[in-house]
């Protein structure tokens, strides 16, 4: 995995597939979930979009002694676990949603 910033523009990651494809995707957000840490990414297609909605959660973890390293991703393959991260994220786009409902009324 390889990540990629530029000051005012999304977090995007480089990940290899297991079939050697490279996906590009931006990062959403990272969960803490019952004390580990999960990222959400969402894949772009080769023009850089996303139209199915499709996101991947993976177990994250950077190692914090060694900040030049790559964070490591991790399959999640309980369907428990993978459960809970996906409740999590719904919290989290509920709260967005939220957010920019509060923020669009104050600017009235």
């Amino acid at each position: 995995m390889s990540r990629h910033y530029e000051e005012d523009e999304e977090m995007t990651v480089d990940l290899e597939l297991d079939d050697g494809r490279n996906v590009t995707c931006t990062v959403i957000t990272i969960l803490e979930v019952e004390g580990k840490d999960y990222i959400v990414l969402m894949p772009l297609d080769e023009k850089g979009e996303n139209t199915d909605g499709e996101v991947w959660f993976y177990r994250y973890a950077e190692d914090p002694s060694r900040p030049e390293e790559d964070p490591v991703l991790d399959y999640i393959d309980d369907d428990a676990e993978y459960e809970k991260v996906e409740e999590a994220f719904d919290e989290y786009l509920d709260n967005c949603e939220f957010d920019e409902l509060v923020d669009g009324e104050e600017e009235d």
